[in-house]
């Protein structure tokens, strides 16, 4: 299985599922030159949002810990801790600051 994100380009594979660690996140380099975080939680969903942190302009989201609140998952930047949350990219400690998401799927390799 692999994990694919949709950008403007249609679907991009970014890694094999099995290589994502839960509560542990991956940084994606995409065809724009933007970066994604890319996290699968313990059950084996995977979510993605961009990884740069809006309030330092650092390309670290990825780099996050990842947590629950509210039953939604969340990712705290590693320099601020503002929290994230992975579906919707609403930051969680200032409704106005929100990172891009992206649509994301498993998918069979061929």
């Amino acid at each position: 299985m692999t994990v694919e994100l949709r950008v403007a380009e249609g679907w991009l594979t970014v890694c094999e599922l099995s290589s994502l660690v839960p509560g542990r996140g991956v940084a994606a380099l995409l065809p724009d030159g933007s970066q994604a975080a890319v996290f699968v939680d313990r059950a084996g969903r995977p979510y993605a949002i961009g990884n740069q942190d809006p309030f330092t302009g650092a390309q670290v989201l990825s780099r996050g810990l990842v947590g629950w609140a509210a039953g939604r998952a969340f990712v705290a930047s590693p320099l601020l801790k503002q929290r994230f949350d992975l579906e919707s990219g609403r930051c969680l400690d200032d409704e106005e600051v929100a990172v891009r998401t992206y649509p994301v799927r498993t998918a069979t390799a061929s």
